[in-house]
């Protein structure tokens, strides 16, 4: 019988790990459903004053779908540019590289990084 290498002893974890975490993925990673059908794993709409800035969210059908957000955040009334990642956390273009777990978590970063700044309209393509 051959000698299991150091290399393919860690390349069988590292593959029976993976398979492991994909099995374990948590459902509410999916994605918002086409069609304009309200996907029950979308998160709650809000509205509310955080830090002296006017932030609101509610699942979308329009926008910036083709993204897979299917949900739209305003700060101050102005569209805050938001993507949802395949894991199921949420990015902003305001704080594209720090991943948060909701929409409304997305929200308070970009305003957190404004730092009072005024949140500009992002161009459509």
């Amino acid at each position: 019988m051959p000698e299991l290498s150091r290399r393919q002893a860690l390349t069988t974890v590292a593959a029976l790990a993976t398979a492991a975490g994909v099995a374990a993925a948590p459902a509410t990673a999916a994605p918002a459903t086409a069609g304009g059908h309200h996907d029950p794993h979308s998160p709650a709409p809000f509205d509310e004053v955080y830090r002296g800035r006017r932030i609101q969210g509610r699942p979308t059908t329009g926008g910036h779908a083709h993204h897979g957000a299917g949900y739209a955040v305003h700060v101050d009334g102005v569209e805050l540019h938001l993507m949802r990642n395949a894991d199921g956390t949420w990015i902003s273009v305001v704080s594209h590289y720090d991943p948060v777990p909701t929409p409304r978590a997305a929200a308070r970063a970009a305003v957190d990084e404004l730092q009072g700044a005024a949140l500009l309209p992002f161009p459509a393509n």
